[in-house]
């Protein structure tokens, strides 16, 4: 099975539910929530790009660590999405120290 994945470019919903340990209901579910994403596949079946498989893995740590149910495992998961690009940028940007803002 690990060969099947490491050689497709994206997974359909079968493959993609056995490699996220999830029943098709359920990735269909956060599909409809918007916390994954696909694209309507040749069969007009659901495909996937292999990063969504760290999308689940995200959702199940917020899951279980937070007891989130799943409308709030997206807004949580887009206010951190926002904080690493904050964090991102402010390494990029130089050091502010000394200067007043006015």
């Amino acid at each position: 099975m690990t060969d099947v994945l490491v050689r497709r470019s994206s997974l359909d919903l079968e493959t993609f539910s056995r490699a996220a340990g999830l029943h098709p209901d359920l990735v269909r579910r956060l599909v409809t929530l918007g916390l994954l994403d696909a694209t309507p596949g040749p069969d007009a079946d659901l495909s996937f790009a292999r990063d969504q498989l760290a999308a689940v893995a995200r959702i199940r740590r917020l899951r279980e660590s937070l007891a989130l149910n799943y409308a709030a495992i997206g807004l949580v998961a887009a206010l951190l999405d926002r904080v690493a690009e904050l964090e991102r940028l402010g390494r990029r940007t130089p050091a502010t120290e000394g200067r007043q803002w006015i």
